[in-house]
């Protein structure tokens, strides 16, 4: 019995909470992707929804729950993606949402961010500065705060693309999953370590935010002064006693990988796949990229986890 804070029967129970528009992605094998990087290679598509990015299938949870408790009103601390995704959510239930965000984080997220009609507060600081204002706010107003991975709705609606990795057809031998605050990582590493234990879960970040890696190895809680980083979806400095947790219980590996590597694996997504991706989804492919020879005849997935990225930013990178 795998023990974490999250729960088989309520993952499976999810799916009757979540809106189906972000259910049952596409999931492929990418033969021109495979060939370039010497191994079978099908991507697990998650921005084929209205906010672009998995984060939909937790704030669904999360929304579903503060309209049963009669709650309308939230706020949140986002790198952008998750923000957009309560904003979603938020307003199809009359739910008021507030987003904190970085100054510094993607023109494209905050403008949808806006365009959703969530309130938008900016601080001049990095997410964990966003975080502590987030919480201010909560105290301050008397409203939810919602904590990405640190609530077990995040982890858990994260989880539902595990429960769809483990039905699909095809037999695959390992995942590769983007590592931030670890709501995905331990969501789908959980319903895998469950379902289909041979599976290898394998956590990418990068070395410019290495943080929940860094923890990971250590079996401790490691924080960073800094983050240096094009993948601001996985920046943060802090991670989470709790999610570390779990993430030691169903996680087998955890690497980091450059940020030339994470460029290379945008620029082969798009070549090979047609994806445009934001850089926190390129970082399997790039994992692949930095070491091949573990991978030589495996079939592994990569969870393309969002596409937000702003367009002068993503043509500076690919297409230099």
């Amino acid at each position: 019995m795998i023990k974490t804070r999250l729960d088989l029967d309520r993952i499976r129970a999810a799916r009757g909470v979540i809106d189906p528009i972000f259910l049952d992605t596409p999931m492929y094998r990418c033969d021109a992707l495979g060939s370039q990087l010497g191994c079978t290679v099908s991507i697990k598509l998650e921005t084929a929804n209205p906010v672009r990015s998995f984060k939909a299938r937790g704030t669904e949870l999360v929304a579903s729950l503060l309209t049963e408790q009669g709650r309308n009103a939230v706020v949140c601390a986002s790198a952008g993606n998750l923000g957009q995704a309560l904003g979603w959510s938020g307003r199809r239930r009359g739910i008021d949402v507030t987003v904190v965000a970085s100054r510094r984080a993607p023109v494209a997220k905050l403008d949808r961010i806006r365009a959703l009609g969530a309130e938008l507060e900016l601080v001049d600081g990095d997410f964990e500065m966003a975080r502590e204002r987030a919480a201010s706010i909560a105290r301050w107003r008397g409203i939810r705060l919602v904590e990405d991975s640190l609530d077990v709705e995040t982890c858990e609606g994260a989880a539902t693309i595990g429960l769809e990795l483990a039905g699909g057809e095809s037999a695959f031998d390992a995942v590769l999953i983007a590592l931030g605050g670890g709501a995905m990582a331990t969501g789908v590493g959980y319903v895998l370590k469950t379902l289909v234990p041979g599976v290898e879960v394998i956590c990418v970040q990068p070395t410019g935010a290495p943080a929940m890696t860094r923890s990971w190895h250590d079996r401790r809680v490691v924080t960073t002064e800094s983050t240096d980083t094009i993948a601001d979806g996985v920046a943060g400095r802090y991670p989470i006693p709790a999610v570390l947790d779990d993430l030691l219980t169903v996680a087998d590996d955890a690497v980091l990988v450059r940020e030339t590597s994470i460029i290379a694996g945008m620029q082969m997504l798009l070549e090979h796949a047609g994806l445009v991706v934001e850089p926190s989804a390129a970082l399997g492919v790039a994992a692949v990229l930095e070491d091949r020879d573990r991978f030589v005849g495996r079939h592994v997935i990569t969870v393309i986890c969002g596409s937000n990225v702003d367009p002068d930013a993503y043509r500076r990178w690919v297409h230099r």
